[in-house]
């Protein structure tokens, strides 16, 4: 009894110091990306590999000989240098797919519809607390696959530590990313009443814990 107060004492503490650090809100999914871009600096790693990120102006770009990323593909199937391999996108933890879905905007017309007619959808999406720099290409890889365990999938990305199903539609983040990832996704239930499943709760639970 006495871990679980503990444990619920240490998760309201992170979530207050969240809001506190993160207050500012946003309307549009594009003013928050203007905002995080201006605050990357030389701590900022991105979320997946760990990769230190060069800034040019509001041009983000992965080091990646520091992290050991190596492209899945280096080349797009029409032949072309895979330009999201070099550059860094705003992850949503948490996908606008999934918590969209849980809308009825979404129903009635897909992301575009919750953008022009949702305003809890437009803070949600703009939400930095749910937003992450990642390589462009595992941004695209991760789509709206949902976070689990793939004990049997091979790395696809150098010595980048994670892992991606594609019939599963599963993504397997590395450990030092687990605890940021259960972090947004109790936030956002929190904080929007974001539903999550018995089977993520169990499994977001013991990623705190990391």
């Amino acid at each position: 009894m006495l871990k679980k107060v503990i444990s619920a004492f240490l998760f309201v503490f992170f979530i207050s110091n969240l809001n506190f650090a993160y207050g500012k809100e946003f309307n549009s999914f594009s003013t928050a990306k203007k905002h995080l871009i201006s605050q990357v600096d030389n701590k900022t790693k991105t979320i997946y590999c760990g990769c230190s990120i060069k800034k040019e102006g509001k041009k983000l770009t992965p080091i990646t000989n520091e992290c050991g990323y190596k492209p899945r593909l280096e080349l797009t199937r029409s032949g072309k240098v895979n330009v999201r391999a070099k550059r860094i996108e705003w992850e949503h933890i948490v996908p606008a797919w999934e918590f969209g879905h849980q809308l009825q905007c979404w129903q009635n017309g897909g992301r575009k519809n919750c953008i022009k007619m949702n305003e809890k959808f437009k803070k949600m999406e703009s939400d930095i607390n749910n937003l992450a720099p990642a390589i462009g290409e595992i941004n695209g890889d991760r789509s709206n696959y949902r976070f689990g365990m793939l004990s049997d999938t091979p790395k696809r990305y150098g010595s980048c530590d994670v892992k991606i199903d594609f019939k599963q539609r599963v993504i397997e983040p590395p450990v030092k990313a687990r605890k940021r990832i259960a972090e947004a996704y109790f936030y956002m239930q929190k904080t929007y009443g974001l539903r999550l499943s018995k089977k993520q709760k169990q499994l977001f639970n013991v990623w705190l814990k990391q």
